[in-house]
């Protein structure tokens, strides 16, 4: 039985198609919140030295990774992709760590990109944690719609504190320390 708790030993983060152009067209507080939620995961990741991957949906015309994101995670080389799903970037494969079964998934579209690699990952194997308040959708309706359709394939739907303390595991050092400040 796989557990529902994000383990740091089994996990990869996923960020997906948090670009220039792609961003400015979200509502701005949502994606201000989802900016900031993913700029803490990609640090605890970094802190704790959980696999990133970062993809971009065809940069030349959506723009590359926002600076907000891709200052936490400069060793990363971003996968372009044409694809929706991330899954079905062969470069994603690549990078994608076969013995972390747990994939964190975090960006944009929730209904689009988020959705479909959500489902291949599922459909691969993958116990998938869709973090609900590190994704975004244009419109609110159809984030709802897509974190009740990956609910019910199975994902688990969590947030941005959860994964980091189920991360953790323990209030202590100064690992700890440094992502309790993150979370203030």
């Amino acid at each position: 039985m796989k557990t529902a708790i994000a383990n740091i030993a089994l996990s990869q983060l996923v960020v997906v198609d948090v670009q220039t152009k792609l961003a400015s067209a979200m509502h701005a507080d949502a994606m201000q919140m989802v900016l900031k939620n993913i700029g803490i995961l990609a640090q605890s990741a970094n802190l704790l030295q959980v696999p990133v991957i970062l993809t971009e949906q065809y940069p030349q015309g959506l723009g590359a990774t926002v600076q907000e994101i891709a200052q936490y995670v400069p060793q990363v080389k971003p996968i372009e992709k044409t694809v929706f799903s991330a899954y079905k970037a062969p470069k994603f494969h690549q990078q994608c760590v076969q013995e972390k079964p747990q994939i964190v998934l975090t960006g944009m579209e929730a209904h689009i990109c988020i959705l479909q690699t959500a489902m291949d990952l599922l459909r691969a194997n993958k116990q998938v944690f869709v973090v609900e308040d590190a994704i975004v959708s244009r419109y609110p309706a159809n984030k709802a719609n897509a974190i009740a359709r990956m609910r019910e394939a199975g994902c688990i739907i969590t947030n941005t504190e959860s994964v980091v303390f189920e991360w953790l595991g323990r209030a202590e050092g100064d690992v700890f320390k440094a992502i309790a400040r993150l979370i203030r």
